[in-house]
């Protein structure tokens, strides 16, 4: 069975897409979930899966942060490690040991970074969507693995762009992960 970690900082949505998803079909299994926010709803989310939580919570020294998670995450033995709404950079020690994917609300190379849905709007662009690529040093620089696009509506708000943006991206990131597994 391959191991899974999910990396997640916020409501969890994306995480419970992947809870939700039967990968053992797939071969593979959500073995942990490592979170950066104490008062994170993702938590609760996997506590409710039975998913093995871990909290590390950012610090002052990001060397040290930057240490322990990688420790963490080489203690879970991963085949793969998912970025679902992790809002933290990842240092190149890391990206460089572990495969690691991530789910980004544009169509990369356009908008990348922590603002994508409101530069989306704010250019003007008529479609987004959302990415699935591979994680490297970079901000939302790796490889894309997979894209699916959605119009940009006159009535479109940041919020409701951004609510059309992870329903896609829940089902995109599921089929990703079940596309990768026989290959990790």
């Amino acid at each position: 069975m391959k191991r899974l970690v999910i990396l997640a900082s916020g409501n969890g949505s994306l995480a419970q897409a992947i809870f939700d998803a039967d990968l053992a079909n797939q071969g593979a299994e959500v073995v942990a979930l490592i979170c950066d926010q104490p008062e994170a709803y993702v938590l609760q989310r996997a506590e409710l899966r039975h998913i093995e939580s871990y909290l590390i919570p950012m610090v002052a020294d990001r060397d040290l942060w930057n240490i322990e998670l990688e420790n963490l995450i080489a203690a879970l033995r991963p085949d793969l490690v998912v970025s679902a709404g992790f809002m933290r950079i990842l240092p190149e020690v890391i990206t460089t040991r572990f495969k690691i994917i991530n789910s980004h609300p544009a169509l990369l190379p356009n908008f990348p970074g922590a603002h994508a849905v409101r530069d989306a709007l704010t250019a003007g662009a008529s479609e987004t969507g959302t990415t699935i690529h591979w994680v490297d040093a970079g901000i939302d620089t790796g490889e894309v693995i997979a894209q699916e696009k959605i119009e940009i509506l006159p009535s479109d708000t940041e919020e409701s762009l951004h609510e059309r943006i992870k329903i896609i991206e829940r089902g995109l990131i599921v089929a990703t992960i079940r596309q990768l597994v026989p290959s990790l």
